[in-house]
């Protein structure tokens, strides 16, 4: 979604009325629908530290921290590594 708005806004002149409203009122339906998960102080601080760090929102980090916990504990299947593919440093 926000791609798409910022595609948008980077051709503003191109854009139909039609697709502006469109896209508008989908933004206002996930601002809307949006609550962030409350935390306390010292483990919020201690995310926006790593968040900032790693460059990544606060969303994307706890779906991160989420996701790696269902793996981890089998409630997701793990994803499939390619052994014989470049890491390029990472694993």
């Amino acid at each position: 979604m926000a791609g798409q708005l910022e595609y948008a806004a980077d051709r503003i002149g191109d854009a139909s009325r039609a697709d502006l409203q469109i896209m508008l009122r989908r933004a206002a339906l996930v601002i809307r629908n949006a609550t962030p998960i409350p935390l306390d102080a010292e483990t919020d601080d201690t995310l926006l530290s790593i968040v900032g760090e790693l460059g990544m929102t606060r969303n994307e980090m706890v779906r991160h921290i989420i996701k790696e916990w269902l793996e981890t504990n089998a409630y997701l299947p793990l994803r499939d590594l390619d052994e014989d593919g470049d890491v390029d440093g990472t694993a």
